[in-house]
């Protein structure tokens, strides 16, 4: 990209800074399941902490929402849902 010195040109510095995460209070068994999974998959510990948090908390759902109204299971009747509605009480805005 060249600059033409006649016209102004807006030079803007964007600095993305990545989030730090500290966890606390791990058990060692915990720990040491991330080491070993981490050597597993030939990464570092951090690396597969992220990975694993991103795996979790990214994922989509692999059914829409039809598929999973429709895995509900078949209970009860539709008279089990009704609603008794009082539709001659006294709300205090009549005269």
């Amino acid at each position: 990209m060249s600059i033409d010195n006649d016209s102004p040109v807006d030079i803007i510095d964007i600095k993305f800074t990545m989030a730090q995460l500290i966890v606390r209070e791990l058990e060692d068994a915990v720990v040491r399941a991330l080491k070993l999974r981490a050597a597993k998959n030939g990464v570092s510990a951090e690396a597969e902490h992220r990975a694993i948090l991103r795996a979790v908390l990214l994922r989509r759902s692999g059914r829409s929402f039809k598929e999973a109204l429709l895995a509900m299971p078949d209970v009860g009747t539709d008279a089990d849902f009704a609603v008794d509605r009082d539709l001659d009480r006294d709300d205090g805005l009549s005269a």
